[in-house]
Parts: C-alpha cells; sequence; structure tokens
C-alpha cells in the first residue's frame, strides 16, 4: 500500500474495519512515515480515525489546524452528526456514529488534508455556522 496523496479522494480513504485491517493500516501509515486516517464500520454507523504518531515528530500540525480541527468536530458534536465522545486532538482523532460510510469517508478526507495544511475540503465538509 502507497501513501495516501494529499489532499486524498474519499475513496482511497482505507477501511479499517476490524482488527487485522485496523493493524495493516497503521502499520503502514508508521513504515510510511505519514499521518494515519481511516474509516471503520461499527455495524449501521461509521468511526473516523486519525493519528499523527505514525508521521513521527517532524509532522506537528500548528495551533490554528488543530484549533480548525477541534472546532469543526466540535460543531458536528452540536449537531449531533458524531458521538459525543469524539476525540478531538491534537495528536489521536476520532469520531464515532457517523451516519455513512460516505460521509465518514469525506470526513476522514478533509480531516487528512486539515492535518497537512488545508483546511479547506474541511471547511467545505463541516460548514461554520452563523
Amino acid at each position: 500500500m502507497q501513501p495516501l496523496p494529499v489532499p486524498c479522494p474519499a475513496h482511497l480513504i482505507p477501511n479499517a474495519s476490524g482488527t487485522k485491517a485496523f493493524h495493516q493500516a497503521y502499520r503502514q501509515a508508521m513504515a510510511h512515515g505519514v499521518v494515519f486516517v481511516a474509516v471503520e464500520s461499527d455495524g449501521p454507523r461509521w468511526t473516523v480515525k486519525a493519528d499523527t504518531l505514525t508521521a513521527g515528530p517532524g509532522h506537528p500540525a500548528d495551533n490554528t489546524v488543530n484549533d480548525a480541527i477541534r472546532a469543526a468536530i466540535l460543531r458536528l458534536i452540536h449537531t449531533r452528526e458524531v458521538g459525543a465522545d469524539a476525540y478531538t486532538g491534537p495528536i489521536y482523532f476520532m469520531m464515532h456514529n457517523v451516519p455513512s460510510e460516505e460521509r465518514a469517508r469525506e470526513l476522514a478526507a478533509a480531516l487528512h488534508a486539515a492535518l497537512h495544511g488545508n483546511l479547506e475540503p474541511l471547511n467545505r465538509a463541516v460548514p461554520q455556522t452563523s
């Protein structure tokens, strides 16, 4: 498996459902020294996961990026699109209870782009409320 492109199209986000698939995707990210991002099936709902530890110490996201990601996840919690038990970073990110695989992939791709400094996909996927 090659590292994900940046920005990553949603359909390329790995499905890490199940222990074996999760470990494989995580190990691949670690071997390539890139940010881990994946979706997982949780019955009828989906989970989005991302972890910057796999990218090593040379990949810290700055405060602006972390603040934007945290705010987007909190908006998703507020609208009940994801569970209140979400992890909002700055190293590990997780959103449970996403209603569909398509939406989970969209959010994962947007999160991946944000963790590489491109906030535009995240702002489109989770617009700010006025």
